[in-house]
């Protein structure tokens, strides 16, 4: 029997603190990224935030309803971040550019965030100091272009989402 945090390959279980809002990404996301822009630093109140990239229709429910709360983004255009109603904890976003087809779930929300690491850390140029940065990972010092960085297979399931 596997416990939570051994969940077979290509599933991957998470949720809130207090386990009112429970979910389930039922394959490996398309890409994950760890941004260090300070709009992120601000909305967790941390250095960075880790993000994977996974269509909505990969993620289900598995107990509780999260509440969308709209917050202010540096585009001016707004984010929603689903947070549990109960201990407010966000386990994911959407952006206005990828839409509500697309989820950017909060890796540190994963029974087993050590699974989903950064493919690569974006807006460097307002990280941390302290933050030392791996020598095996790409940075970039703002955003990158996906149809370079994101892998074949990633690009491919990107062209198939449904666009708005």
């Amino acid at each position: 029997m596997t416990s939570n945090t051994e969940a077979p390959e290509n599933r991957y279980d998470g949720g809130c603190t207090c386990r009112e809002v429970r979910y389930r990404m039922t394959s490996k996301p398309m890409f994950v990224h760890c941004c260090h822009c300070r709009w992120c630093q601000r909305e967790t109140g941390s250095a960075f935030v880790l993000n994977a990239m996974i269509e909505a229709d990969r993620v289900e429910l598995l107990s509780g309803q999260p509440e969308m709360v709209l917050t202010p983004s540096a585009s001016g255009k707004g984010q929603k971040i689903w947070r549990c109603p109960n201990c407010r904890i966000a386990v994911w976003s959407n952006y206005p550019g990828a839409g509500d087809a697309v989820r950017f779930v909060r890796v540190g929300t994963l029974d087993n965030p050590d699974a989903m690491p950064p493919d690569i850390h974006i807006f460097t140029m307002s990280k941390q100091p302290w933050v030392v940065l791996p020598k095996d990972k790409p940075a970039v010092q703002e955003f990158y272009d996906i149809k370079t960085t994101w892998p074949a297979e990633s690009l491919e399931r990107r062209k198939a989402i449904p666009r708005r």
